[in-house]
């Protein structure tokens, strides 16, 4: 892309004179060659021998104009091709200047039509750029870390859906649990509980689960429509659990 903000030498519009010069490379000359012109347009050869490109390119413009290749306007305003026009008055916009460029002069790339990829790179600093390279490992490291905690979260709900899942089958298979076969399963359902909340002996928690409620509701969001499962059943389950498990400790 281009842009007037990222090339002072560009414009909205150019005469063919200023087209010119800012092909040549010749922007600092511009007062003095813009005063040449405007007296003696036709004697630019004469008058800067030293720029030859300057004549050169000035002739390729008006030649375009007249073949048709490039449209132009009056003082930035389009016209018709073959509309006659003073030549001081002769304008071209920006964008067909470098179409017009682009397909005939395709080696040419002047600096005012074109944004260089190298001069866009020098304006970033090397401390901006490692500041940018150090904010995105750090997003990538974030987004690992969160990557392996959905994992661990996934692994804990699977492992609380089993286990739901086998006592629902045993019950289905027994028919009405016995007291010491419910104290039973409340103590699994405890241990288990309390092996979550449970750190490792260098400190590490073994979950992500920070407490008790935290499981309920991830259980809760996770099976929604399962019947028992709702919040004050499991809340009821896991402080039974918790005192059966504290009887035998």
């Amino acid at each position: 892309m281009y842009a007037d903000n990222f090339n002072p030498q560009a414009k909205t519009f150019y005469r063919p004179i200023d087209a010119a010069l800012r092909w040549c490379g010749l922007v600092r000359y511009e007062a003095e060659i813009l005063q040449a012109a405007w007296h003696c347009p036709e004697r630019l050869g004469t008058l800067f021998p030293q720029w030859p490109c300057l004549h050169a390119n000035t002739e390729k413009i008006y030649d375009a104009m007249r073949n048709g290749e490039l449209p132009y306007g009056y003082l930035g305003v389009s016209v018709p091709m073959g509309s006659p026009l003073e030549p001081g008055q002769i304008t071209v916009r920006h964008s067909d200047l470098r179409l017009w460029m682009q397909r005939y002069y395709p080696d040419q790339r002047p600096g005012f039509l074109f944004e260089s990829v190298n001069d866009t790179r020098e304006q970033i600093s090397p401390a901006a750029y490692l500041s940018l390279q150090a904010e995105r490992d750090a997003l990538v490291q974030e987004c690992n870390t969160l990557q392996r905690q959905l994992q661990d979260v996934t692994a804990d709900l699977q492992a609380l859906g089993l286990e739901q899942e086998s006592l629902n089958a045993l019950v289905k298979s027994q028919g009405q649990l016995s007291e010491r076969s419910e104290h039973t399963y409340l103590q699994i359902i405890g241990a288990l509980t309390y092996t979550v909340l449970d750190s490792s002996p260098a400190g590490k928690p073994l979950s992500v689960f920070e407490n008790q409620t935290a499981i309920v509701d991830a259980v809760t969001a996770r099976f929604t429509d399962t019947p028992g499962l709702s919040k004050r059943t499991l809340d009821a389950k896991f402080a039974a659990a918790n005192r059966a498990l504290k009887k035998n400790t």
